[in-house]
Protein backbone atom coordinates (compact mmCIF):
# COMPACT_ATOMS: atom_id res chain seq x y z
CA UNK A 1 0.00 0.00 0.00
CA UNK A 2 2.91 2.39 0.68
CA UNK A 3 4.88 2.55 -2.27
CA UNK A 4 1.26 2.10 -4.96
CA UNK A 5 1.15 4.91 -7.36
CA UNK A 6 3.31 7.54 -8.45
CA UNK A 7 3.55 10.27 -6.02
CA UNK A 8 6.14 11.78 -8.10
CA UNK A 9 4.02 12.12 -11.61
CA UNK A 10 1.52 14.23 -9.51
CA UNK A 11 4.10 16.14 -8.03
CA UNK A 12 5.31 17.63 -11.33
CA UNK A 13 1.63 18.38 -12.38
CA UNK A 14 0.91 20.18 -9.48
CA UNK A 15 4.06 22.22 -9.84
CA UNK A 16 3.10 23.05 -13.56
CA UNK A 17 -0.46 23.87 -12.88
CA UNK A 18 0.52 26.14 -9.86
CA UNK A 19 3.35 28.18 -11.39
CA UNK A 20 1.15 28.98 -14.47
CA UNK A 21 -1.75 30.02 -11.90
CA UNK A 22 0.37 31.48 -10.07
CA UNK A 23 1.97 33.92 -13.00
CA UNK A 24 -1.83 34.84 -14.18
CA UNK A 25 -3.49 35.27 -10.47
CA UNK A 26 -0.53 37.81 -10.39
CA UNK A 27 -1.47 39.73 -13.49
CA UNK A 28 -5.01 39.81 -12.48
CA UNK A 29 -3.88 40.94 -9.25
CA UNK A 30 -2.06 43.65 -10.37
CA UNK A 31 -4.72 45.17 -12.74
CA UNK A 32 -7.77 44.05 -10.05
CA UNK A 33 -6.67 45.22 -7.33
CA UNK A 34 -8.59 42.49 -5.41
CA UNK A 35 -7.21 41.10 -1.86
CA UNK A 36 -8.60 38.00 -2.99
CA UNK A 37 -6.78 37.31 -5.98
CA UNK A 38 -3.30 38.59 -4.23
CA UNK A 39 -4.22 36.10 -1.38
CA UNK A 40 -4.59 33.56 -4.12
CA UNK A 41 -1.66 34.63 -5.68
CA UNK A 42 0.60 34.21 -2.41
CA UNK A 43 -0.99 30.81 -2.29
CA UNK A 44 -0.01 29.44 -5.38
CA UNK A 45 3.42 30.34 -5.46
CA UNK A 46 3.81 29.31 -2.07
CA UNK A 47 2.17 26.02 -3.19
CA UNK A 48 5.24 26.44 -6.12
CA UNK A 49 7.65 26.25 -3.21
CA UNK A 50 6.16 23.33 -1.33
CA UNK A 51 6.24 20.87 -3.92
CA UNK A 52 9.95 21.78 -5.47
CA UNK A 53 10.64 20.71 -1.43
CA UNK A 54 8.59 17.30 -1.63
CA UNK A 55 10.40 16.60 -4.75
CA UNK A 56 13.51 17.63 -2.98
CA UNK A 57 12.58 15.06 0.05
CA UNK A 58 11.24 12.37 -2.93
CA UNK A 59 15.10 12.41 -4.06
CA UNK A 60 16.49 12.24 -0.27
CA UNK A 61 14.31 9.87 0.37
CA UNK A 62 15.81 7.52 -1.90
CA UNK A 63 19.59 7.55 -0.82
CA UNK A 64 21.00 4.12 0.46
CA UNK A 65 21.97 3.54 3.63
CA UNK A 66 24.84 4.66 5.03
CA UNK A 67 26.75 4.11 8.65
CA UNK A 68 24.68 6.63 10.35
CA UNK A 69 21.60 5.90 8.95
CA UNK A 70 21.26 1.75 8.31
CA UNK A 71 17.83 1.88 7.59
CA UNK A 72 18.11 4.19 5.04
CA UNK A 73 16.80 7.82 4.36
CA UNK A 74 12.88 7.08 3.55
CA UNK A 75 11.72 8.82 6.65
CA UNK A 76 13.23 12.21 4.94
CA UNK A 77 9.95 12.92 2.90
CA UNK A 78 7.90 13.28 6.92
CA UNK A 79 10.21 16.21 7.56
CA UNK A 80 9.43 17.69 4.65
CA UNK A 81 6.09 16.90 4.24
CA UNK A 82 5.74 18.23 7.41
CA UNK A 83 7.86 21.79 6.83
CA UNK A 84 4.84 21.64 3.43
CA UNK A 85 2.18 21.84 5.69
CA UNK A 86 3.84 24.29 8.10
CA UNK A 87 4.22 26.56 5.12
CA UNK A 88 1.12 26.34 3.81
CA UNK A 89 -0.68 27.53 7.08
CA UNK A 90 1.89 29.87 7.74
CA UNK A 91 2.54 31.93 4.35
CA UNK A 92 -0.61 30.81 2.82
CA UNK A 93 -3.45 30.68 5.42
CA UNK A 94 -2.22 33.37 7.88
CA UNK A 95 -1.21 36.01 4.72
CA UNK A 96 -4.69 35.31 3.38
CA UNK A 97 -6.08 35.97 6.70
CA UNK A 98 -3.90 39.35 7.34
CA UNK A 99 -5.42 40.63 4.15
CA UNK A 100 -8.64 40.11 4.48
CA UNK A 101 -8.58 41.32 7.35
CA UNK A 102 -6.61 44.64 6.34
CA UNK A 103 -8.90 44.96 3.27
CA UNK A 104 -12.19 44.77 5.91
CA UNK A 105 -10.78 47.65 7.52
CA UNK A 106 -9.26 49.50 4.59
CA UNK A 107 -11.56 48.56 1.64
CA UNK A 108 -10.69 49.33 -1.84
CA UNK A 109 -13.01 48.98 -5.22
CA UNK A 110 -12.41 46.09 -7.41
CA UNK A 111 -11.24 47.33 -10.81
CA UNK A 112 -11.30 45.79 -14.13
CA UNK A 113 -12.94 42.44 -12.55
CA UNK A 114 -12.71 40.58 -15.89
CA UNK A 115 -8.99 40.20 -15.06
CA UNK A 116 -10.33 38.72 -11.91
CA UNK A 117 -12.82 36.14 -13.59
CA UNK A 118 -10.94 35.28 -16.56
CA UNK A 119 -7.70 33.81 -14.25
CA UNK A 120 -10.10 32.32 -11.68
CA UNK A 121 -11.51 30.23 -14.47
CA UNK A 122 -8.23 29.49 -15.84
CA UNK A 123 -7.00 28.62 -12.79
CA UNK A 124 -10.35 25.95 -12.30
CA UNK A 125 -9.66 24.45 -15.20
CA UNK A 126 -5.48 23.69 -14.79
CA UNK A 127 -5.95 22.83 -11.29
CA UNK A 128 -8.85 20.54 -12.09
CA UNK A 129 -6.04 19.13 -13.97
CA UNK A 130 -3.81 18.36 -11.84
CA UNK A 131 -6.59 17.32 -9.40
CA UNK A 132 -7.25 14.78 -11.38
CA UNK A 133 -3.99 13.11 -12.10
CA UNK A 134 -2.99 13.86 -8.33
CA UNK A 135 -6.39 11.41 -7.88
CA UNK A 136 -5.62 9.05 -10.31
CA UNK A 137 -2.43 7.50 -7.94
CA UNK A 138 -5.01 8.43 -5.26
CA UNK A 139 -7.41 5.81 -6.31
CA UNK A 140 -4.44 3.29 -7.03
CA UNK A 141 -2.99 3.20 -3.83
CA UNK A 142 -7.03 3.49 -1.85
CA UNK A 143 -7.90 0.63 -3.34
CA UNK A 144 -11.48 0.00 -1.96
CA UNK A 145 -11.84 2.45 0.72
CA UNK A 146 -13.24 5.57 1.28
CA UNK A 147 -11.27 8.76 0.59
CA UNK A 148 -11.37 9.96 4.49
CA UNK A 149 -10.18 6.71 5.47
CA UNK A 150 -7.30 6.46 3.04
CA UNK A 151 -6.32 10.44 3.67
CA UNK A 152 -6.31 9.03 7.40
CA UNK A 153 -4.84 5.83 6.88
CA UNK A 154 -2.03 6.49 4.00
CA UNK A 155 1.58 6.29 4.30
CA UNK A 156 2.68 8.04 1.67
CA UNK A 157 2.92 11.68 2.77
CA UNK A 158 3.63 13.33 -0.25
CA UNK A 159 0.76 12.05 -1.80
CA UNK A 160 -1.33 13.36 1.30
CA UNK A 161 0.37 16.64 0.91
CA UNK A 162 -0.68 16.94 -3.00
CA UNK A 163 -3.82 15.64 -2.53
CA UNK A 164 -4.78 18.62 0.36
CA UNK A 165 -2.99 21.07 -1.34
CA UNK A 166 -4.97 20.68 -4.64
CA UNK A 167 -8.13 20.32 -2.73
CA UNK A 168 -7.43 23.14 -1.17
CA UNK A 169 -6.93 25.26 -4.32
CA UNK A 170 -9.79 24.04 -6.03
CA UNK A 171 -11.88 25.53 -3.32
CA UNK A 172 -9.69 28.53 -2.78
CA UNK A 173 -10.12 29.43 -6.27
CA UNK A 174 -13.69 28.81 -5.91
CA UNK A 175 -14.16 31.09 -3.19
CA UNK A 176 -11.91 33.25 -5.01
CA UNK A 177 -14.21 33.62 -7.88
CA UNK A 178 -17.46 34.07 -6.01
CA UNK A 179 -16.31 36.74 -3.99
CA UNK A 180 -15.39 38.56 -7.07
CA UNK A 181 -18.46 38.30 -8.25
CA UNK A 182 -20.27 38.97 -5.88
CA UNK A 183 -18.34 42.48 -5.54
CA UNK A 184 -19.21 43.16 -9.00
CA UNK A 185 -22.82 42.63 -8.48
CA UNK A 186 -22.77 44.75 -5.09
CA UNK A 187 -20.18 46.87 -5.82
CA UNK A 188 -19.63 46.21 -2.25
CA UNK A 189 -15.67 45.53 -2.02
CA UNK A 190 -16.69 43.75 1.96
CA UNK A 191 -17.21 40.64 -0.07
CA UNK A 192 -13.80 40.43 -1.76
CA UNK A 193 -12.29 41.06 1.74
CA UNK A 194 -14.71 38.07 3.02
CA UNK A 195 -13.67 36.01 -0.03
CA UNK A 196 -9.50 36.83 0.99
CA UNK A 197 -10.70 35.79 5.16
CA UNK A 198 -12.52 32.46 3.69
CA UNK A 199 -9.39 31.34 1.77
CA UNK A 200 -7.01 31.77 4.77
CA UNK A 201 -9.27 29.90 6.86
CA UNK A 202 -9.28 26.94 4.68
CA UNK A 203 -5.88 26.60 4.13
CA UNK A 204 -5.29 26.66 7.89
CA UNK A 205 -7.85 24.13 8.37
CA UNK A 206 -6.55 21.99 5.18
CA UNK A 207 -2.85 22.31 6.93
CA UNK A 208 -4.02 21.46 10.40
CA UNK A 209 -5.42 17.98 8.48
CA UNK A 210 -1.97 17.13 6.48
CA UNK A 211 0.30 18.15 9.64
CA UNK A 212 -1.87 15.62 11.99
CA UNK A 213 -1.35 12.75 9.46
CA UNK A 214 2.30 13.74 8.99
CA UNK A 215 2.79 14.34 12.21
CA UNK A 216 1.77 10.65 12.66
CA UNK A 217 4.39 8.97 10.18
CA UNK A 218 7.19 11.65 11.28
CA UNK A 219 7.07 9.89 14.74
CA UNK A 220 7.22 6.75 13.69
CA UNK A 221 4.33 4.35 12.39
CA UNK A 222 3.79 0.92 11.17
CA UNK A 223 2.21 -0.25 7.86
CA UNK A 224 -1.42 0.06 7.40
CA UNK A 225 -3.28 -2.24 10.12
CA UNK A 226 -4.55 -3.86 7.00
CA UNK A 227 -1.35 -4.76 5.47
CA UNK A 228 -0.02 -5.90 8.80
CA UNK A 229 -2.89 -8.20 9.17
CA UNK A 230 -2.19 -9.66 5.75
CA UNK A 231 1.17 -10.08 6.95
CA UNK A 232 0.65 -12.04 10.25
CA UNK A 233 -1.65 -14.02 8.13
CA UNK A 234 1.59 -15.11 5.62
CA UNK A 235 3.33 -15.52 8.77
CA UNK A 236 1.05 -18.06 10.34
CA UNK A 237 0.48 -20.33 7.16
CA UNK A 238 4.29 -20.71 6.83
CA UNK A 239 5.40 -24.26 7.52
CA UNK A 240 8.14 -23.54 8.87
CA UNK A 241 6.42 -21.56 11.94
CA UNK A 242 4.62 -22.79 14.55
CA UNK A 243 3.25 -19.37 16.39
CA UNK A 244 3.62 -15.95 16.00
CA UNK A 245 4.51 -14.08 18.83
CA UNK A 246 5.03 -10.44 17.74
CA UNK A 247 4.82 -9.22 14.60
CA UNK A 248 6.36 -5.17 14.65
CA UNK A 249 6.18 -2.94 11.48
CA UNK A 250 7.64 0.36 10.54
CA UNK A 251 7.07 2.50 7.42
CA UNK A 252 10.60 4.65 6.16
CA UNK A 253 8.65 6.33 3.68
CA UNK A 254 8.06 3.45 1.08
CA UNK A 255 9.64 0.96 2.45
CA UNK A 256 8.99 -1.39 5.24
CA UNK A 257 11.10 -2.57 8.11
CA UNK A 258 9.34 -6.01 10.00
CA UNK A 259 10.47 -7.91 12.77
CA UNK A 260 9.33 -10.85 14.22
CA UNK A 261 9.16 -13.25 16.99
CA UNK A 262 7.91 -16.79 16.63
CA UNK A 263 8.23 -20.32 17.65
CA UNK A 264 10.08 -22.09 14.82
CA UNK A 265 8.86 -25.97 14.07
CA UNK A 266 12.73 -26.55 13.42
CA UNK A 267 14.75 -28.91 15.72
CA UNK A 268 18.33 -28.34 15.29
CA UNK A 269 20.27 -24.46 15.24
CA UNK A 270 21.11 -25.85 11.23
CA UNK A 271 17.21 -26.05 10.02
CA UNK A 272 16.54 -23.59 12.12
CA UNK A 273 18.85 -20.97 10.45
CA UNK A 274 17.16 -22.71 6.92
CA UNK A 275 13.32 -22.18 7.76
CA UNK A 276 14.45 -18.52 9.26
CA UNK A 277 16.04 -17.51 5.81
CA UNK A 278 13.42 -19.58 4.07
CA UNK A 279 10.39 -17.21 5.94
CA UNK A 280 12.18 -13.99 5.30
CA UNK A 281 12.93 -14.45 1.49
CA UNK A 282 9.24 -15.62 1.26
CA UNK A 283 8.15 -12.61 2.87
CA UNK A 284 10.10 -9.96 1.04
CA UNK A 285 8.70 -11.91 -2.20
CA UNK A 286 5.41 -11.67 -1.02
CA UNK A 287 5.52 -7.70 0.16
CA UNK A 288 8.35 -5.76 -1.84
CA UNK A 289 8.05 -2.80 0.34
CA UNK A 290 9.70 -5.20 2.70
CA UNK A 291 13.42 -4.03 2.90
CA UNK A 292 14.55 -5.17 6.14
CA UNK A 293 13.40 -8.02 8.18
CA UNK A 294 14.66 -9.31 11.45
CA UNK A 295 13.62 -13.09 12.83
CA UNK A 296 13.77 -14.05 16.57
CA UNK A 297 13.08 -17.66 17.52
CA UNK A 298 11.65 -18.19 20.05
CA UNK A 299 9.74 -20.52 22.58
CA UNK A 300 6.98 -17.71 24.19
CA UNK A 301 5.94 -14.47 24.25
CA UNK A 302 7.80 -14.12 27.45
CA UNK A 303 10.01 -10.95 27.74
CA UNK A 304 13.03 -11.98 29.60
CA UNK A 305 13.58 -7.83 30.19
CA UNK A 306 10.06 -7.87 32.05
CA UNK A 307 8.32 -6.27 29.31
CA UNK A 308 6.44 -8.03 26.16
CA UNK A 309 5.74 -6.28 23.09
CA UNK A 310 2.06 -5.67 21.51
CA UNK A 311 0.55 -9.15 19.83
CA UNK A 312 0.34 -6.79 16.52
Amino acid sequence: MAGSGDSTRAIFFALGANFAIACAKGVAAFFTGSSAMLAETVHSLADCGNQLLLLLGVRQSRRPPSPDYPLGYGKAIYFWSFLVAVMLFTVGGMFSLYEGIHKLQQPEPLRQWGWAAGVLVFGIVAEGISMRTCMQEVNKARGGRSLWQWFHGSRQAELVVIFGEDLAALLGLAFALFAVLMTVATGNPMWDALGTIAIGALLIVVAVFVAIEVKAMLIGQGVHPERQAQMRTFLEARPEIARVFNLITLQLGNEVMVAVKARMRAADAGALVAQVNAVEQAMQAEFPDVRWSFFEPDVSDDDVHGASSPAN
